[in-house]
């Protein structure tokens, strides 16, 4: 007999090793992208991603019966992968390329549909966006290839019974709620672990950061599930194993800081003020 769908959702969440968020970037030697020999972490959206699979699971176990955190990068990104792991997915895979190679979103999109064909997801949870390009465009891509719903920028996520998905999105002026069935595509914004997303159980509610008061964050792993993430698995890939091709599609020409700011000045009154305006054409 075929098991009711709340027991089927298997989620899959991306996540990317990036430049992390706190270092100051600097333009490469060769004037054609920055600088990556410098810390790195997971996207601060994809871990965003993580937590928020997580908490599914935590406010019905009976919802989510797997997680898996995907990574396409280098040796390194294994890091990344068992992050999400110590926070608590379940396993990992890793699509492997060489350091520095440029593997675009489109490339991204494709690699996740042929992971989604080959293990089967009803959920993808993935960052709206990774902090060093800013591309925002994996997401809807890849719910385009698959033909699934998607809701982007999500601040608030609830999945019910008979797979109904309903999403809140922060707009101008307002929240707007989206609804549709799986499968789906959800891409996460800032606001989307807060407080108000719905209950918590007080265990988990004391594990989600350093504050046990705060619970607006992703959790930080702990030592114990640091060394259980050791041990789960993950499968290693390459790209022409799911018959893909991560060669760029575009080149980029440049890359340069913006220009320095001159400082301000002062005015004794209006008049001057507008006088200087004119002067600069601004008026």
């Amino acid at each position: 007999m075929r098991p009711t769908l709340p027991s089927l959702i298997n989620v899959l969440v991306p996540v990317k090793r990036s430049i992390d968020y706190a270092v100051k970037i600097r333009i490469a030697s060769d004037g054609k992208g920055v600088d990556t020999n410098v810390k790195h972490s997971m996207n601060p959206f994809d871990e965003i991603a993580v937590e928020e699979a997580i908490r599914l699971r935590e406010k019905d176990p009976k919802l989510v019966t797997s997680i898996t955190a995907l990574s396409i990068g280098p040796a390194k990104a294994v890091d990344t992968i068992r992050t999400a792991l110590a926070m608590g997915a379940d396993s990992g895979i890793h699509i492997t390329v060489p350091d520095n190679t440029v593997v675009e979103p489109i490339s991204v999109a494709h690699a996740i549909k042929k992971v989604i064909e080959k293990n089967k997801y009803e959920l993808v949870i993935m960052g709206k966006q990774a902090i060093d390009d800013d591309s925002g465009s994996t997401g809807g891509m890849l719910a385009g290839m698959l033909n699934w719903g998607q809701a982007s920028f999500a601040s608030k996520l609830q999945v019910g019974q008979e797979g109904k998905v309903q999403v809140t999105r922060e707009i101008d002026g307002g929240l707007e709620v989206l609804e549709g069935k799986l499968p789906m595509i959800v891409t996460t914004d800032l606001r989307l672990n807060g407080e108000n997303s719905y209950p918590l159980p007080a265990v988990a509610k004391r594990t989600l950061s350093a504050d046990p008061t705060d619970s607006s964050e992703p959790r930080y792993a702990s030592l114990p599930n640091i060394m259980k993430a050791k041990k789960k698995k993950i499968e290693t890939l390459k790209p022409e194993d799911l018959g893909l091709d991560f060669t760029p599609r575009l080149e980029t020409v440049s890359v340069s800081e913006p220009a320095k700011r001159t400082g301000g000045g002062k005015v004794e009154n209006v008049d001057e003020l507008v006088a200087k305006l004119k002067e600069a054409a601004l008026l």
